[in-house]
């Protein structure tokens, strides 16, 4: 349980069961009679263990076959979509196949910034499956044994290799859709 909560036992067990069943703060508070703050304040602290619990098993490295790809994350805003839409947050994504996914916010999506976390997440010899996007040129000269996937040419395949983590990104992206978004420090805890 939570350290410094003046919520009964019975109340943190029946909020922790509303987290796990994606029931919204606001809800479980109208349900269990209590201030909505409160019940989204303690969803952001089972939050906060969660990334704790996940920043000690990051440290492992991925091996074997592995999916790379970038999704951007945000609001609904006018404009452009995709690469370079403002207001968007970037996340790089990696998915070990049948296995983890490990993803970060970062800053941009240039080569700089992403091969130093692929150097650091994934063995040398591993075999990394990515899209046709210019930032993972640097990977043909890597130690990765690296193959593209053109998305226009394997539009039609419901099998396309780099689905793991697409699927992934609609599924935080539909579920964000449901909520009032989120601010740019607090997306690790999602």
């Amino acid at each position: 349980m939570l350290k410094r909560c003046r919520l009964s036992k019975a109340i943190q067990n029946q909020l922790i069961e509303y987290f796990i069943l994606q029931v919204t703060a606001r809800s479980a508070a109208d349900i269990l009679g209590i201030q909505a703050n409160t019940a989204a304040l303690f969803y952001r602290k089972i939050r906060l263990i969660i990334v704790e619990v996940l920043a000690r098993e990051a440290g492992s490295l991925f091996s074997g076959e592995v999916e790379l790809d970038e999704s951007y994350f945000g609001g609904v805003r006018k404009g452009k979509r995709g690469r370079g839409a403002s207001g968007k947050v970037p996340v790089f994504g990696l998915l070990k196949r049948g296995g983890k996914v490990y993803t970060q916010v970062i800053g941009d999506t240039k080569s700089d910034t992403l091969m130093p976390i692929i150097v650091k997440k994934i063995t040398p010899d591993s075999i990394v499956y990515t899209d046709c996007y210019g930032s993972y040129n640097a990977l043909d000269i890597a130690e990765f044994k690296h193959y593209r996937i053109n998305h226009s040419l394997f539009l039609q395949i419901s099998t396309t290799i780099l689905m793991g983590l697409k699927t992934s990104g609609t599924k935080q992206r539909g579920f964000f859709g449901n909520t009032m978004g989120f601010l740019k420090i607090t997306f690790p805890c999602f």
